[in-house]
C-alpha cells in the first residue's frame, strides 16, 4: 500500500502561496513548423460521427530525443463510403520545431475513419507503437525503429469494429506487458443512418442527429507477451454491458495501493470507475465514489477526462469536462470518503461561460509545482449556431491557473491561446517539444490544420522531467508513479499511455519546483512493485532512468530565465 504523509514543509507550502500570477504566454507556431495538414470536413455536421473530431499524439518514434507529433485523421460520409482516408497523420521532428510529413513513407497507410490514438510499446523492444480507433475499424501499427511501422492489427487479434473512440494501454495485471482498453460511443450502421424526422434527429428544432441511439460495449484486449492479445473485457468485469455512450478513458493508481484503476467517461450517462481487484477482474465503483454523477446527482454529457494531483496531498484526482452549459467537475480524492465536486469552490464553475468542452489535462505550464488544467472547447456543429443562445462553433480556449490555495483563475486569453483565429477544437496532447523544460500543447482543430502552442512562459522557476525505462515492468514504464520532494513540496504523477480526449501525452514525467532547485528525494514505485530512491537530484535537467539501474543519461537544461513581468503579475 502506498502511503503518503503530508508534513511540515507541505503544509507551509499550502500557506504560502503567490499573491500574483507570474507571466504565461503561449505562441502558435504550427504553420512555420511545418503541420499543415487539414482533416476532411463536412461543413453541416448533422451526424455523430462527423461530430467527434480527432485526437493527438506526442512520442519519439525514432529515439532521436525529440518529440514528433502524430494527427488523427477524419473524413466525411461520402467519402468513408468510398474507402475512407488514412487513419492518421506522422510529422516526424527533424530539427528544433520544425516537423516534416512522413505518413506514407512511415507505413501509415490504413484507410477509414479515424478517431482517436494511444502510444505505448506493447512489444517491450523500445521503440513506441500506436493504437489508432476509428469508426468501422481500429489499427496497430508496430513501430520498426526510424519512423517506420507494420499494420499488425490482424496478427496481433486486436482488430474492432463499431465506433471506437479513446483508447489507453495499462499493465492492470502487472505481468509486465501492456494491454488496452478501448471505449466505444453509440451504435451507428453509416449504410443505415437516422433519416431527418427520426426520433433522434432533433436538437431544438434544428436537424442533428443527438446521442439518444444505444451505446456499444467496450474493449480490454489483454497482452499474452506473444505479439497477441485476447479480448477479456466480459471476463474482466469493464465490458459495460448496459451500454453506455463511453467517450473519454484514463488510467490512474487513485486509491494509493500499486494497481492501475480505470476511469471511462459516458456521455448522457453515468461515468465508470472501475477498481482494479488485483486479480485481473475490476469492480465499478462509480456511483459509490461520487464519480458517476455531477455534483447534484445528474448524468451528464462527460466528454474527457484526467487524473492529477491538483492540492499535491498524494492522492489522484480527476478533471471531467463536459457538453456545453453544463459544468465541468473536479472531483478531489478524499481517500476513504470518496470524491468530492470542488469545482465551483475552486473557481471552475460559476463565471457565466461553460462552452463545449473536450480535451484536458493537468499540466504545470509556469512550473510552480501546482498543476493547471488546460480545456480545448469547441461546439459540435456549425448548424447549432442558427439557434437562440446555442454556444458558437468555434469557442476560446480556456487555460485554468492553480493558484495553490485549492482556488484556480481562468487565463487562457490572457496566456495568448485566443490571439490567432477561432477554431472548433477537440482533442489535446501535452508535452515539451523543444526540451526547454516549459511543457508545450499541440491541439486538434476541426477542419484546420492542428495548433502548436510553445509555452514561451518565463520566471525563474526550476524543472525536472524523468524519461523511465522498464526492465523487468513494461518497457515503457506506463504505470510508474514518480513522488518528488524538495524542502517545501511532495508531488506525485504516473506513466500513462492514452487519456483525456481521443489523445496520448508524452510519457516524460514532468515536474516544475518553484524556487527549488534540489529534490532531496525521487522515489520511483515501478509497476513490478520494485521501489527506487533517489537523494539530493538537481533541477534543470532532463534524466533517463532505467529500472533496477538508475540514472543512466542526464541532459542539462538552460537556466530558467525571469521575466520582468513576474515581478508585477502580469497575466501575460
Amino acid at each position: 500500500m502506498r502511503n503518503f504523509v503530508i508534513g511540515l514543509g507541505m503544509l507551509i507550502a499550502l500557506s504560502a502561496q503567490p499573491d500574483s500570477a507570474p507571466p504565461l504566454h503561449f505562441h502558435d507556431i504550427a504553420q512555420q513548423a511545418g503541420l499543415t495538414s487539414v482533416p476532411h470536413f463536412s461543413p453541416e455536421k448533422r451526424y455523430l460521427v462527423e461530430t467527434v473530431g480527432g485526437g493527438v499524439g506526442l512520442l519519439d518514434c525514432d529515439n532521436d530525443g525529440k518529440l514528433d507529433i502524430v494527427v488523427v485523421g477524419d473524413s466525411t460520409i461520402d467519402r468513408y463510403l468510398q474507402g475512407g482516408d488514412p487513419l492518421v497523420t506522422l510529422y516526424r521532428q527533424d530539427s528544433d520545431l520544425h516537423f516534416r510529413e512522413i505518413t506514407q513513407s512511415a507505413g501509415l497507410t490504413a484507410r477509414g475513419w479515424g478517431m482517436g490514438v494511444a502510444v505505448g510499446d506493447y512489444d517491450n523492444d523500445g521503440m513506441p507503437d500506436l493504437y489508432v480507433t476509428g469508426y468501422g475499424r481500429n489499427v496497430l501499427y508496430r513501430n520498426l525503429g526510424g519512423c517506420k511501422f507494420e499494420d499488425v492489427t490482424e496478427k496481433a487479434h486486436v482488430a474492432a469494429g463499431g465506433f471506437s473512440v479513446s483508447a489507453a494501454w495499462a499493465d492492470y495485471d502487472r505481468d509486465g506487458h501492456l494491454d488496452l482498453f478501448v471505449a466505444r460511443y453509440v451504435h451507428s450502421d453509416i449504410h443505415n443512418l437516422p433519416k431527418p424526422g427520426a426520433p433522434s434527429f432533433d436538437y431544438k428544432g434544428i436537424s442533428i442527429e443527438v446521442p439518444q441511439v444505444e451505446g456499444e460495449t467496450a474493449l480490454l484486449f489483454h497482452n499474452r507477451g506473444d505479439g497477441t492479445f485476447e479480448e477479456v473485457s466480459e471476463k474482466a468485469g469493464v465490458h459495460n454491458a448496459s451500454k453506455q455512450r463511453g467517450m473519454g478513458v484514463v488510467w490512474g493508481d487513485y486509491d494509493n495501493d500499486g494497481w492501475p484503476d480505470l476511469f471511462v467517461t459516458n456521455d448522457v450517462g453515468p461515468n465508470f470507475l472501475y477498481h482494479n481487484q488485483h486479480d485481473g477482474t475490476f469492480e465499478d465503483v462509480g456511483l459509490a465514489s461520487g464519480t458517476a454523477f455531477s455534483s447534484d446527482g445528474r448524468a451528464m454529457g462527460n466528454m474527457a477526462a484526467d487524473f492529477g494531483d491538483f492540492d499535491r496531498d498524494g492522492k489522484l484526482d480527476l478533471i471531467v469536462t463536459r457538453y456545453g452549459l453544463q459544468p465541468l467537475s473536479l472531483y478531489r480524492n478524499q481517500a476513504t470518503q470518496g470524491f468530492t465536486d470542488v469545482a465551483w469552490n475552486a473557481q471552475l464553475s460559476g463565471s457565466g461561460y461553460s462552452p463545449v468542452r473536450w480535451g484536458t489535462g493537468f499540466v504545470d505550464f509556469d512550473n510552480d509545482g501546482w498543476p493547471d488544467i488546460f480545456v480545448a472547447n469547441g461546439n459540435v456543429s456549425p448548424v447549432l449556431e442558427a439557434l437562440p443562445h446555442e454556444l458558437p462553433f468555434r469557442e476560446p480556449i480556456q487555460l485554468f491557473r492553480n493558484k495553490g490555495n485549492q482556488t484556480f483563475e481562468e487565463i487562457g486569453s490572457a496566456a495568448g491561446l485566443n490571439d490567432g483565429a477561432a477554431q472548433s477544437r477537440r482533442g489535446a496532447a501535452f508535452g515539451d517539444l523543444n526540451n526547454d523544460g516549459n511543457v508545450d500543447v499541440v491541439v486538434y482543430n476541426v477542419g484546420a490544420p492542428p495548433s502548436l502552442f510553445i509555452n514561451q512562459t518565463k520566471n525563474g522557476n526550476h524543472r525536472a522531467l524523468f524519461r523511465l525505462v522498464g526492465s523487468k515492468s513494461n518497457h515503457g514504464a506506463i504505470g510508474t508513479r514518480v513522488t518528488v520532494s524538495t524542502s517545501t513540496t511532495t508531488q506525485i504523477d504516473e506513466v500513462r499511455g492514452g487519456g483525456g480526449y481521443l489523445s496520448s501525452n508524452d510519457q516524460g514525467l514532468h515536474f516544475g519546483l518553484g524556487s527549488e532547485f534540489t529534490m532531496k528525494k525521487v522515489q520511483i514505485e515501478w509497476p513490478s512493485g520494485r521501489t527506487e530512491e533517489l537523494k539530493n537530484v538537481a533541477g534543470d535537467a532532463i534524466y533517463t532512468i532505467v529500472e533496477g539501474k538508475g540514472i543512466q543519461n542526464t541532459v542539462k537544461l538552460m537556466p530558467p530565465v525571469e521575466d520582468a513581468r513576474a515581478k508585477k503579475g502580469d497575466a501575460r
